[in-house]
């Protein structure tokens, strides 16, 4: 099989948030030409991120969650325990694709996996993400060097969604967010990282995967 038809997959639990974004990095600055793409799945203790384009305004009282500026794109947004995280260390220019072709396939894959649940979610071109009646369930942003992604989507699981009335998420005044549990009742967080994982691994095209 090809090194670009395999991925390798790591489960890295609970982790905070600064060292696996410096993992990302390192990782990133040290692949090479056979180096096999990775996905990293994480739940991080709370924090908000505030990508390159946001603006100190829209955070708005962060109170004890730690703000850290980033560099993936984007603006303002938070990650806490209950949230899936999803880290995508692709070598876009091997897989014959773009960043637009790699948004939208991250878009679709978890609007695939909500549909699953019987969830009907939508994207929005003007502004990347997933939605379910106009509320944010599932963010994005990344970060593409030499042609090569890191950082990548969250998808909020069954969390306290209190933190994200201390900001305007992803610079959006008064935009609603909600989480699967709001709509679902109880939902398992194995096995919606399971089902992320299948459509994840269809929509990026990837035959093989490799479970760290």
């Amino acid at each position: 099989m090809k090194v670009e038809e395999k991925i390798v997959v790591r489960w890295l639990g609970r982790r905070e948030y600064e060292p696996v974004w410096q993992a990302m990095k390192a990782f990133t600055n040290q692949r090479y030409e056979q180096t096999p793409d990775e996905c990293w799945f994480v739940e991080h203790d709370p924090v908000f991120t505030q990508g390159q384009a946001g603006k100190p305004e829209h955070v708005l009282m962060p109170g004890d969650i730690p703000v850290i500026p980033v560099d993936r794109g984007g603006q303002v947004t938070y990650h806490g325990p209950g949230q899936l995280v999803c880290y995508f260390l692709l070598d876009v220019k091997r897989k014959h694709t773009g960043p637009r072709a790699v948004v939208s396939a991250l878009e679709n894959a978890v609007i695939e996996v909500l549909a699953s649940y019987g969830i009907e979610a939508q994207n929005d071109p003007e502004a990347p993400g997933v939605y379910v009646n106009g509320a944010k369930i599932s963010a994005l942003g990344l970060r593409f060097r030499k042609m090569c992604s890191y950082h990548g989507l969250s998808l909020n699981v069954d969390m306290d969604l209190e933190p994200f009335s201390r900001i305007n998420p992803c610079g959006y005044a008064g935009l609603d967010v909600v989480d699967m549990a709001s709509l679902l009742g109880t939902v398992d967080m194995d096995d919606v990282s399971q089902r992320l994982l299948t459509s994840l691994q269809k929509a990026l095209n990837y035959r093989g995967t490799i479970i760290s």
